[in-house]
């Protein structure tokens, strides 16, 4: 009896601690009739619910609503601003911070997964894509549709919600641009909970935030994006070095940085190098012939290193390929304890030899905290840097060199020693002369100036635009920008 009493007065507690504002709740039930549509804090299973990524960052949104339409993407918001909640929207759910669940407590998260609406015009081969849609469905959607594609990431569990609106870049970049690039025009939820279009010619300010920086804007419920055809004959490349020596590594990391450095390399390349506990690997994919491949002799180009190659034919396969990559699965397949940072290098501010030398004695020395490391030297350019800084809210248009780097712990909370270990990096690699950088959807949550290393110079236009569309600032996480006035 005691033990009963027990319970029901610990039960009592905890309903009392998690019970939802029934203002906000009773608004909810008038607006989405089937229960199952939504789910409040103190809820039954609700940890499963919500699902966080990044289980290092116990965020607790207040609700989680499945909306099945624009309209009822609008009432959310619309209850969610009315009764003083934070919004922010989940489409694939990978924001490192859990960013799509408000980044803080108590944020209405609105899940657009049924959100899958998807046409393509054969004339323009311009298609339509719902937001909740993830880059997998993107992928085989465009491809049965007259053998389309588009330019995106290669983790097929990423939503792309968020992705064509961060950035969105992937191997083809060089050549066709980042996702948000293929970006026409978007129908968005704004805060007023109003559905509007915005594209160059209607709403072009807040089409301007939106490709960069949605999430503190509106909710992308629909794309209209330019497609390419698929490419044709490919070359997937991997040269390794296993075992390897600082020295060693040191040597195959500046022959990298000057093969992807030569401004005449052609935009069929795709390159990353990616550095793990004593192991080293130079992968990536040539658009183009064998022949064509094997002219370039990428065997002298990386000494010490033992290389391979496949070729597809087949766009599915390669892409298919592509989310087979380990270190992939490790960092973006199933949700762990994680931190992450990001820093870039443009042609002018490329790391010295020196700088190299110093980062691979680091390495080679440091207490890391965990053998779960790794680090992605990702090679961009090309027509992403053709774009002007200023032509859309994305800034980094220069950056010839992404570096994200990720710590693990697969059994328990990351360590102030793994945090060290990435900042202790990046301070080694950055370079002083030139203002931090980070690309906004790699998500640092412990860096203090977010705003200005995510979106740089054009922050300024953000924090104007975000004052005339969203002043309440309902659409917000941590890092997001706030009008000039807040």
């Amino acid at each position: 009896m005691i033990l009963r009493l027990l319970f029901l007065a610990v039960g009592a507690i905890s309903v009392a601690l998690t019970s939802p504002n029934e203002a906000l709740k009773s608004c909810f039930q008038n607006t989405l009739t089937d229960p199952g549509s939504f789910a409040f804090a103190g809820d039954l299973f609700y940890g499963l619910i919500v699902n966080r990524y990044n289980l290092n960052i116990p965020t607790t949104p207040a609700a989680v609503a499945f909306p099945t339409s624009s309209q009822q993407v609008a009432a959310i918001v619309k209850c969610a601003a009315e009764h003083g909640y934070p919004v922010q929207a989940k489409s694939g759910g990978h924001s490192y911070g859990n960013y799509g669940l408000g980044g803080t407590d108590g944020a209405v998260a609105i899940d657009l997964k049924h959100l899958q609406q998807f046409s393509m015009d054969n004339t323009t081969w311009q298609a339509t894509i719902g937001a909740g849609s993830l880059l997998s469905d993107v992928t085989r959607r465009l491809y049965h549709a007259g053998g389309r594609a588009m330019s995106h990431g290669v983790c097929p569990q990423v939503g792309s919600g968020g992705h064509f609106t961060i950035g969105g870049l992937g191997p083809t970049s060089r050549q066709f641009g980042a996702a948000l690039d293929h970006v026409l025009e978007v129908e968005v939820v704004l805060a007023n909970s109003s559905i509007v279009r915005a594209s160059d010619t209607e709403n072009q300010d807040l089409f301007w935030a939106i490709k960069g920086a949605a999430s503190g804007y509106g909710i992308v419920t629909e794309f209209k994006v330019r497609t390419e055809p698929t490419p044709g004959t490919a070359v997937q490349y991997a040269f390794s070095l296993e075992i390897g020596s600082p020295k060693e590594q040191t040597v195959l990391f500046k022959s990298w940085q000057a093969f992807v450095s030569n401004p005449n390399l052609t935009r069929k390349m795709a390159s990353t190098l990616t550095v793990l506990e004593r192991f080293m690997v130079i992968s990536g994919t040539f658009f183009g012939t064998k022949e064509e491949y094997d002219k370039m002799n990428l065997t002298s180009q990386f000494p010490g290193a033992n290389g391979g190659a496949l070729i597809f034919d087949d766009w599915l396969g390669l892409v298919a390929h592509w989310a087979q990559d380990l270190v992939l699965k490790l960092g973006a397949g199933i949700p762990t304890n994680f931190y992450a940072k990001s820093t870039s290098w443009t042609p002018q501010t490329l790391m010295t030899p020196e700088t190299i030398d110093k980062m691979f004695d680091y390495i080679g020395t440091v207490d890391k905290g965990s053998l779960g490391w790794f680090l992605l030297f990702d090679f961009q350019g090309g027509y992403t840097s053709d774009i002007p800084t200023n032509a859309t809210s994305y800034a980094h248009r220069d950056v010839l060199i992404w570096l994200q780097s990720y710590t693990l712990n697969f059994f328990g909370h990351i360590s102030q020693t793994q945090i060290d270990f990435l900042d202790g990096l990046n301070k080694i690699v950055a370079n002083d002369n030139s203002p931090y950088t980070a690309y906004p959807g790699y998500v640092d949550p412990l860096m203090a100036n977010g705003p200005e290393a995510y979106w740089g110079t054009n922050l300024p236009r953000l924090q104007q635009i975000k004052e005339e569309v969203d002043p309440d600032n309902v659409f917000r996480n941590p890092q997001s920008p706030t009008s000039p006035n807040k």
